[in-house]
């Protein structure tokens, strides 16, 4: 088999597949992608099965390189890709795969506006710790002895096959428009202006955001009383928005404690979590109020927005495509001439 080494994890990458469910009652969060979409377009892309693991990147600086053989990966998310070849390096376009020769490099320049981007790799497997793969690093299960990606790790992977690179038609685009949640379970803790603020104001993601939770900085919070800023603690989910005595808010994500003693002042809705966990520290969120019943549908939009992109998948360069490796790397000009001399 060939093996993928990581020359550099970056600021952090970890091995991550759909998740560890049915063990919250006993204190287990689920891990999994923070972007559980691009995990299964990469996948679909590189040629493995949607949920099988992969290589979840933040913020880019990820190094992979191509030891034993030649070895397939693809990547989904809106990165700045660069391959490393003996020739030198030249650009290439993500949501698409592509193979790596023996000793060739695969540079994740920078995740664009996001924070994520998922790299697939053929035949990437690992033993599973409860049904899951998933890294969790607080508990030392799943990925490579429990912990991140670091460098000088080597993956045993599959022998890269001949058969066409496949290219996403239309990636998704952005959704700029708000982050939607539920109200409660707690939100009768909280003064009416202080929802009326929590749904009206630009909260800023702080530096204290990753795969646990994402920290917001923004006007604090009032409970209704100090007796209202504790509760007995119960479970969360990924997606509770926890508001401590401080009225700063605390987004928990997929490897977010299982119990908390904070009241929950909303939850954020699954269509958009990830869109949640994706943005940069500095950037802002706001925040929309719906019910469940919507919520609901718009879980099943989302759904059929990835099989639709799902369904878009094709080879690279076939019928009615634009080549962007091809694009981005070739020298498109040739023959020029000075317009004002004679042939």
């Amino acid at each position: 088999m060939s093996r993928l080494e990581i020359k550099s994890p970056g600021a952090l990458a970890s091995i991550q597949d759909a998740g560890r469910r049915g063990w919250r009652r006993i204190g287990v969060p689920w891990a999994g992608a923070l972007a559980p979409h691009l995990l299964r377009i990469a996948n679909t892309l590189v040629g493995n099965a949607a949920q099988a693991p992969a290589i979840e990147c933040f913020d880019g600086g990820q190094q992979f390189v191509a030891r034993d053989g030649a070895v397939r990966l693809a990547v989904a998310g809106n990165a700045q890709l660069e391959h490393l070849t003996a020739d030198g390096r030249q650009p290439v376009a993500a949501w698409r795969s592509l193979t790596l020769a023996e000793g060739e490099t695969l540079r994740v320049v920078h995740t664009g506006d996001g924070r994520l981007a998922v790299v697939a790799v053929l035949g990437l497997d690992g033993p599973p710790v409860l049904g899951s793969a998933s890294t969790y690093g607080r508990a030392g299960l799943g990925g490579v002895d429990g912990r991140a990606l670091q460098a000088g790790d080597g993956l045993p992977v599959a022998d890269a096959p001949p058969t066409p690179e496949l290219q996403l038609r239309s990636p998704p685009e952005a959704d700029p428009g708000p982050i939607r949640v539920v109200l409660g379970p707690q939100a009768d803790h909280f003064t009416a202006e202080a929802i009326d603020t929590f749904l009206a104001t630009d909260f800023t993601i702080t530096p204290e955001a990753d795969r646990m939770g994402v920290r917001l900085s923004g006007p604090a919070l009032t409970h209704r009383d100090a007796a209202a800023r504790e509760i007995v603690s119960d479970a969360t989910v990924p997606g509770a928005i926890q508001v401590p005595g401080n009225g700063q808010p605390i987004v928990l994500l997929v490897d977010g404690q299982t119990a908390g003693g904070y009241p929950k002042i909303a939850t954020v809705i699954s269509a958009d979590l990830a869109r949640l966990a994706d943005r940069k520290p500095g950037q802002t969120v706001r925040f929309a109020a719906l019910g469940v019943v919507e919520a609901e549908a718009l879980a099943r939009a989302a759904e059929q927005a990835v099989g639709d992109a799902l369904r878009r998948i094709a080879p690279v360069g076939g019928e009615g495509m634009i080549d962007l490796d091809a694009l981005y790397t070739r020298n498109l000009l040739s023959g020029i001439i000075d317009g004002r001399e004679d042939d």
